[in-house]
């Protein structure tokens, strides 16, 4: 009776040059840019990634500001100059602007948000036929309307991304610490404690103020859970964002 042998067969170790990912192998899960998501809910008001996105939004607001004016004021002048020639190159030069805007966006989103995303084909610009082709091209440039739409629509958003981050930002800080400082009120203002309230109405006076150990202690922890949801909050802002710049500037943009 014959046997046949079979070859035997070795699998390179894992970490070997040669050896292919194990089809057992759960898939390695790409490493969290953000605060919240690598870090945890409880490290992730502390972690580098949430002070990256919170100052994406803080540097977001004059970006914005620029941006916006760059738009509204360049549309407003190409649109006005369009009863005569100079308004077609006005807004020519407007949209080339707004790509390159667009590209330093992108720029910003990779650094500080984690996202890469692949930016528009380069505009096929005619050569040698003159700046009225070149103009026509840029006219005709899908991804440029797009880039400039987005300094438009962007900064409203921005400026409620910075109104809100800094307000719960600064809000739970300052209540999460306030047993560090509850005592100056007393000893330099000429409190009781902090003053929530103080107004008189009907000849009588309302005034309430933090004074025990157990209105400080609940201040504090009031504080504790607003500084930790504050990096969901800011998650949820510049999620926004990184769906404005894949939508707006990514290669789906135009090309």
């Amino acid at each position: 009776m014959s046997t046949e042998t079979l070859p035997h067969t070795t699998r390179p170790y894992a970490g070997h040059p040669d050896a292919g990912p194990c089809p057992d192998a759960p898939p390695r899960r790409a490493a969290a840019f953000g605060g919240e998501a690598s870090a945890g809910f409880w490290r992730a008001p502390f972690a580098a990634g949430t002070f990256r996105e919170i100052g994406h939004v803080l540097v977001s607001l004059p970006v914005a500001i620029a941006g916006f004016v760059f738009a509204v004021t360049g549309f407003a002048l190409g649109a006005g100059l369009l009863v005569t020639v100079l308004g077609l190159p006005v807004l020519a030069v407007l949209l080339a602007g707004a790509r390159g805007l667009g590209a330093a966006e992108r720029g910003r989103a990779r650094r500080a948000l984690g996202l890469a995303v692949k930016g528009p084909a380069a505009l096929d610009l005619p050569r040698g036929r003159g700046r009225w082709a070149w103009t026509r091209a840029r006219l005709a440039d899908t991804a440029g309307w797009k880039a400039l739409l987005f300094q438009a629509v962007m900064f409203p958003w921005r400026v409620v991304s910075f109104v809100l981050t800094v307000t719960v930002f600064a809000t739970g800080w300052a209540l999460a610490l306030f047993p560090t400082y509850s005592w100056v009120f007393h000893r330099y203002v000429g409190w009781p404690g902090y003053r929530v309230y103080d107004f008189t109405s009907g000849g009588e006076r309302h005034q309430y103020h933090i004074t025990s150990p157990a209105q400080i202690a609940a201040v504090a922890l009031i504080g504790a859970v607003v500084v930790l949801l504050t990096p969901k909050l800011v998650r949820g802002l510049t999620n926004v964002d990184r769906s404005a710049v894949r939508s707006l500037l990514g290669r789906g943009a135009g090309g």
